[in-house]
C-alpha cells in the first residue's frame, strides 16, 4: 500500500512539473517573452495538472481503445478540476485567479470550451504517449528507490505548501473581524504594522510572485491582498 502511494505521489509531482513547463511555454509564446513564474506555489509545479493526470490515469485507462471517449472524458475531468479549483480559491481568498469571461462558451469565467478542447487533446496525448512512457521509466526502478525519491519530493512539496499557506494567512485579513463595512483604514493600519514588524519584504515577495503568476488576477477591493497588490504596483513605479 505504501509503495503504491509513493508511486502515485511521484506521478503527481512529475505531471505537476510537466504542467508547469506547458504553462510557461504557452505564456512565453503568447507574451513573446520568457515567463518563468506560473503557479500558486513557489516551486516549479502546478498541482492542478498532477491531480488531473492522476484522475485521467485511473479513470480513462479502461477506455483507451476508444479515442473519442478518451478525448471527451479528459476534457470533462480537467475542466471539472479547473472549475472546482477556481471556485475554492475564490471562496477562500476572495480573489479570481483567472478569468475566461472574454472567451466564448465559458461558465462563470472559470472554464471555457476552448480550454476544454485543449484538455481533451492533451488527455489523448497523455493516455497514448506520455503516461505509458513515464510509467515505464518508473517501473524500471526498485520500490526502495521510489520510496526514497517520493519521501524527498514530499518533504520539498510539504515545506512549499506550509510556506505558501502561512504567507497567505499573514496577508489575508478577514473583514469579518471589523465592525465597519468600509475597512480600508483599519486594513491599511494593520498592513503598516506588519511592515514595521519586518514582514513587508516577505509579503511583498509573495504578492510579486502572485502578480507574475496570475497577471490578470481579480482581487476584491476589501481584502488585504488587494491592498498589498496596490502597494507593490505603486512601488514598481
Amino acid at each position: 500500500m505504501f509503495d503504491k502511494i509513493c508511486y502515485l505521489f511521484i506521478l503527481f509531482i512529475v505531471y505537476s512539473v510537466v504542467g508547469y513547463i506547458i504553462e510557461i511555454t504557452n505564456c512565453s509564446l503568447r507574451e513573446k517573452k520568457l515567463i518563468l513564474n506560473r503557479g500558486f506555489f513557489l516551486g516549479p509545479y502546478l498541482p492542478i495538472y498532477g491531480i488531473s493526470c492522476l484522475l485521467m490515469g485511473s479513470i480513462i485507462i479502461k477506455y483507451k481503445i476508444d479515442f473519442l471517449t478518451v478525448f471527451v472524458m479528459s476534457a470533462f475531468i480537467c475542466t471539472t478540476v479547473e472549475y472546482i479549483t477556481s471556485y475554492i480559491l475564490e471562496k477562500i481568498f476572495k480573489a479570481r485567479w483567472w478569468d475566461y469571461s472574454d472567451h466564448r462558451f465559458n461558465i462563470e469565467g472559470r472554464v471555457c470550451l476552448f480550454n476544454a478542447c485543449l484538455f481533451g487533446l492533451g488527455g489523448v496525448i497523455f493516455a497514448y504517449i506520455v503516461n505509458p512512457f513515464v510509467t515505464n521509466i518508473l517501473d524500471s526502478f526498485s520500490p526502495f528507490v521510489l520510496r526514497i525519491v517520493s519521501i524527498i519530493l514530499f518533504v520539498i512539496f510539504f515545506v512549499d505548501v506550509i510556506i505558501t499557506i502561512t504567507t497567505l494567512c499573514q496577508v489575508k485579513i478577514s473583514t469579518l473581524k471589523f465592525k465597519n463595512k468600509d475597512v480600508t483604514s483599519e486594513i491599511t493600519k494593520l498592513i503598516r504594522e506588519e511592515i514595521k514588524r519586518k514582514r513587508e519584504i516577505k509579503n511583498t515577495f509573495f504578492v510579486r510572485h502572485m502578480l507574475k503568476a496570475f497577471p490578470k488576477i481579480d482581487l476584491k477591493d476589501n481584502t488585504s491582498l488587494a491592498k498589498l497588490k496596490k502597494y507593490v504596483l505603486k512601488k514598481k513605479h
